[in-house]
């Protein structure tokens, strides 16, 4: 079968990436589908629209443009609220939803009819998130960066150097979950000379990131009372955890903010799925931090979008694939055939079909059958 496939720019506040690369462009034309980018949508990643023309795209002047014509969307940020009406009964969407979050989102999205297929919760058998992975990557490298960022004194935090010098101890970091992004964090502090520690609940990860972490990365068992006495010293504390589909546990409470030393810096990474520090809430890339207590707090729901071409292509690397089996197939037939995709999808046709959605929402759960 062929497909029309927009690929809309990107309206979330700063957010640079765009859903697809030419390259990846390129592999759907040559299967055989009409692709429409929205004019400037590639600009912000360093795709300009001639290099999606020159791979056989049509661009197209505006978003209402893109979605009229699609029969899929591919994108990279769940649709804001003026594009919930261009999402029709039917339509494909192919993006990060993080519906957990957002009732807001969810609501909207059953109304729309549209059949939302979510990047977070794709998952192959072997219990991997392959499109949430390179995003997940950089956001925990970006974590780290960011962190000794604010962690200066002319940016809120207490004015210390992460590395440290010699006579001076380097900044302790604590990462909170040893996923794809807290130990993308974690590597990264190591390797900035931090003091770092890495708690989890499971054991074997433990295990696994004790013997591959450098000798400065410390791991610990993640009960209340362990991360309660970490982060008492800690100068830098990144919030990694991740429920796939469901809201983050709360992992920091507002008694226990109390307990740290002004100017330290809270990376709130699980913002997307609600947050894991109880005083977080979201912020921008144009406005990134606040402070509760003395504590600067930094939660943008989209870092990666500040490194917009590096992101592009690693998400496009990531989806490509994924993307182009649901083109050639259609939704149904793909989502059939691959396991994996079938997990992905989160609201068809006005119904919950993804049961952790349903249920932090009270939202009647309806299994799909195809």
């Amino acid at each position: 079968m062929t497909m029309k496939i927009g690929i809309p720019k990107e309206i979330k506040n700063n957010e640079n990436r765009v859903g697809m690369t030419p390259s990846g462009v390129s592999e759907l034309v040559n299967h055989g589908h009409t692709v429409y980018v929205q004019s400037t949508a590639g600009e912000g990643s360093g795709f300009p629209d001639e290099m999606y023309v020159a791979v056989g795209a049509h661009i197209l002047p505006t978003i209402n443009d893109v979605y009229a014509e699609a029969d899929m969307i591919v994108k990279v940020k769940e649709p804001i609220a003026p594009e919930y009406p261009l999402i029709r009964k039917g339509q494909l969407v192919f993006t990060y939803f993080h519906f957990a979050c957002s009732r807001e989102l969810t609501d909207a999205m059953i109304k729309s009819g549209g059949v939302c297929l979510a990047y977070e919760t794709v998952q192959p058998a072997a219990g991997t998130l392959p499109l949430l992975t390179p995003m997940s990557e950089i956001a925990g490298r970006m974590a780290t960066i960011n962190g000794a960022y604010y962690l200066q004194k002319t940016k809120g935090g207490k004015g210390k150097l992460i590395c440290g010098v010699p006579g001076v101890k380097p900044a302790k970091v604590v990462v909170l979950g040893g996923g794809i992004v807290g130990q993308a964090a974690a590597r990264v502090a190591a390797g900035m000379g931090a003091d770092v520690v890495i708690t989890d609940i499971s054991l074997p990860r433990l295990h696994e990131l004790s013997i591959n972490m450098p000798a400065n990365v410390n791991t610990l068992y993640s009960s209340a009372s362990n991360v309660a006495a970490e982060i008492r010293d800690a100068d830098i504390v990144i919030g990694a955890v991740l429920v796939p589909g469901d809201k983050a546990p709360k992992l920091m409470t507002r008694d226990m903010l109390k307990t740290m030393q002004p100017g330290s810096v809270l990376v709130d990474v699980a913002i997307d799925q609600g947050g894991c520090f109880e005083t977080s809430h979201p912020t921008t890339h144009s406005e990134p931090t606040y402070e509760v207590d003395g504590i600067v707090h930094y939660a943008v729901a989209n870092i990666p979008g500040a490194v917009p071409n590096t992101s592009t292509m690693a998400l496009t690397n990531a989806t490509l694939k994924y993307a182009v089996a649901l083109a050639d197939k259609g939704w149904r037939a793909a989502c059939r055939e691959d396991n994996a995709l079938f997990k992905g999808l989160n609201v068809v046709e006005g119904k919950v079909v993804y049961k952790a959605v349903a249920d932090v929402f009270g939202l009647p759960y309806e299994p799909l059958e195809l």
